[in-house]
């Protein structure tokens, strides 16, 4: 059975930032963007060192995602805005150039009454792929999507279940299958307050979850 990716978004407080790391997530998501709860405003006086730092960014410029990435030590990249194929491999360009090699995870928002986003053009230019629940924010509405939609979803590129994941969503993460599924994004649900995570829920979840899906 694969190994699955699990990242803890929306962190914000470095002793948080230390308990949350001892589970072993897989990345930790940091998030640059003012509209956010969760805005990471001042550099925290503690960084994960051993799991993989996501900055999520929304239309983002391209030198602030390049002062982020030095400033968080970023290793990926989250786009999470309405941000074109191009956009994204100039991320990468960019970045390379200034002697960073980041990976790139494109954000699609999921509506049940729209159509499946087209992401044919992004998977030249992404890494990854992160399907969440459309709301009227970017994120972090603590709402999931009907996962069966994912059928629709025919690339190749592996992506990240997003969008509401909570405690009680083990057994049914444990039946999700789909061949590109290569992990899960985890935030609101295991709050005690925006940008502050419940760190017992958390164990409790990652721990039954590994069990249940080997991961």
């Amino acid at each position: 059975m694969r190994r699955l990716i699990i990242k803890i978004c929306g962190m914000r407080e470095a002793d948080n930032i230390k308990r949350v790391e001892q589970l072993a997530p897989d990345w930790m998501g940091f998030i640059c963007w003012e509209g956010s709860r969760r805005h990471v405003i001042e550099t925290p006086a503690y960084l994960p060192e051993h799991c993989r730092r996501v900055g999520v960014f929304v239309n983002p410029e391209l030198q602030y995602v390049a002062c982020q990435t030095e400033r968080l030590g970023l290793q990926l990249i989250q786009l999470h805005g309405e941000e074109t194929p191009d956009f994204c491999r100039r991320i990468r360009e960019t970045l390379s150039q200034n002697g960073r090699d980041v990976e790139v995870i494109k954000t699609f928002s999921i509506a049940a009454d729209a159509p499946f986003p087209d992401t044919e053009a992004y998977a030249p230019v992404c890494d990854y792929f992160l399907f969440d629940t459309q709301c009227a924010g970017k994120g972090g509405s603590g709402r999931s999507f009907n996962w069966t939609t994912l059928r629709h979803y025919h690339g190749h590129r592996p992506f990240l279940l997003s969008g509401g994941i909570g405690p009680d969503d083990v057994e049914r993460l444990a039946r999700f299958d789909h061949p590109c599924w290569a992990g899960i994004d985890i935030n609101s649900r295991f709050e005690c307050s925006p940008g502050l995570k419940d760190v017992e829920s958390l164990r409790t979840f990652m721990e039954e979850l590994r069990k249940q899906t080997r991961v």
